[in-house]
């Protein structure tokens, strides 16, 4: 299993935020994250896990988790094409459903609960996750020995704010993807790349 933690200062914490996904605060980006973490060519990526982290108005922070949910014995040829209108519905259907001290599941696979960056980030770590933090100046990837269970953090345009950016360095491994600067969106791809790479040398 593979996780990726993605926080987002600017996006909304309700589901009324409109089609102008830029002018939303940048849903666009967090939609693109979602896509590029579970969804490949005519496949879904069943053993990889995203958090979403919102932390933009009027309700922060709104912890949104994704896991591809198993597909129904009468249905095993599911879709895995996907749009980002509806990947921009789900987000809201979750943000929508939300019900005040509760982690609420809002359809198969998707749930959201009103929850902190650094409470989720501890919460994982004493789980059992080995978190990994994506930073330019970070050990390159490609030579880190990474755990069994790995979760990925990363930021939006914005990046992660100071203050939780310095506690998560003097906690966790910081890792890079190498000195050019993606998209967020890419360096999931990237990320995924370098698992599968890993994975298929180890078969």
């Amino acid at each position: 299993m593979r996780e990726f933690l993605y926080y987002s200062r600017n996006a909304p914490t309700t589901g009324n935020f409109g089609s102008d996904l830029m002018k939303a605060g940048r849903m666009d980006i967090a939609i693109h994250i979602v896509i590029n973490s579970l969804f490949m060519s005519h496949a879904i990526r069943r053993e990889t896990k995203l958090h979403l982290l919102f932390a933009g108005q009027p309700d922060p922070v709104k912890h949104i988790e994704i896991q591809a949910a198993e597909p129904k014995e009468h249905n095993q040829d599911e879709r895995s094409d996907i749009s980002k209108k509806d990947i921009s519905g789900l987000i809201k259907r979750a943000l929508y459903k939300y019900k005040k001290g509760q982690k609420v599941e809002t359809m198969p696979g998707v749930t959201v609960e009103k929850k902190g960056f650094m409470e989720l980030v501890e919460e994982l770590q004493e789980s059992g996750r080995e978190i990994y933090i994506l930073d330019k100046d970070g050990e390159d990837i490609r030579t880190v020995k990474l755990g069994t269970h790995p979760v990925f953090v990363l930021g939006d345009q914005d990046g992660i704010p100071v203050k939780e950016l310095r506690r998560l360095k003097k906690g966790f491994t910081p890792v890079s993807i190498g000195k050019t600067t993606y998209f967020a969106s890419q360096t999931v791809s990237i990320v995924n790349n370098e698992l599968d790479r890993r994975e298929e040398s180890a078969e």
